[in-house]
């Protein structure tokens, strides 16, 4: 699945929402995120499943085609009692793309898969078991990118992290491995628990560009437009996106070398995706 042919491929902020809280999403969809995810996990309680799915169909004609594509729904677990529901759900709206938490095996995403085919998944790594499967998860079908689940994944391994997250550092860069080998977009960074700390969502939402994170996740409005910053290619970095495409373009597809760098299709996937979050392709 080409990430560029999928406005999830490139969102650089995604925001959740609660599923029993439909009010909040035109809200939502108007916060400038590129992305939204209404969520049917943690946000909604044993006791409001149902209604959170309900809410959501009754929603759903009033989401015009653009936002459609725009809107993640996060599904229940795999195992759990909701999960079923939740890809009946996800099935019946055709919706563009599903996160999956807990992810912990490329047989789940595909089990999904083939109920949903036309759909993007986002496998969520954030346990042990999902992190030891990281490679065959990436590889799994319709698996756009991935996202980290950092705060449970502290939680299963038993971490107590620094502010920085300092060890998480070899999670993240699993993250990022895995997306570049199996040539998805760029994996989307876990949540910042502090919705009014600037400088500590500034600082998070950096660190995850510099490891190579192409998005993060947002449980606030407020942290959209700083995340967004933080992710706006660079004049730099559209210099450097314009060479790539322009050798790509000569080289007609072929494996080509710009400034001792090869360039391949991630590369120029990622260049790609570089031009379209600055809105020049």
């Amino acid at each position: 699945m080409n990430p560029i042919d999928n406005p999830i491929g490139y969102a650089s902020t995604f925001l959740f929402v609660p599923g029993n809280r439909p009010e909040r999403f035109a809200k939502a969809l108007n916060s400038g995120a590129h992305a939204i995810i209404i969520d049917l996990e943690d946000a909604v309680a044993e006791e409001d499943k149902a209604a959170a799915r309900s809410a959501i169909r009754q929603a759903w004609s009033s989401f015009s085609a653009e936002q459609r594509q725009r809107i993640v729904i996060r599904s229940n677990a795999p195992g759990t009692r909701f999960y079923g529901e939740d890809l009946i759900l996800a099935e019946e709206l055709a919706i563009a793309c599903l996160l999956i938490p807990k992810s912990e095996s490329h047989d789940q995403i595909n089990g999904a898969a083939e109920v949903l085919p036309t759909t993007a998944i986002i496998p969520m790594i954030e346990t042990a078991r999902g992190l030891q499967q990281i490679d065959s998860i990436a590889n799994a079908q319709q698996v756009i990118r991935l996202a980290l689940g950092n705060i449970d994944l502290q939680a299963d391994l038993g971490m107590v992290c620094d502010a920085q997250e300092t060890e998480l550092q070899v999670a993240r860069f699993q993250l990022v491995l895995a997306s570049r080998l199996a040539e998805i977009a760029p994996p989307v960074d876990g949540v910042t628990t502090a919705t009014d700390d600037i400088d500590r969502i500034s600082d998070d939402a950096m660190r995850g560009k510099r490891l190579g994170f192409g998005a993060k996740l947002c449980i606030h409005p407020a942290q959209v437009p700083i995340v967004s910053k933080a992710f706006t290619p660079t004049g730099d970095e559209l210099h450097w996106a314009n060479q790539v495409i322009e050798a790509d373009k000569a080289s007609k597809g072929g494996v080509v070398k710009l400034n001792g760098r090869m360039i391949d299709r991630p590369v120029v996937l990622l260049a790609k995706r570089l031009l379209v979050l600055a809105g020049k392709h």
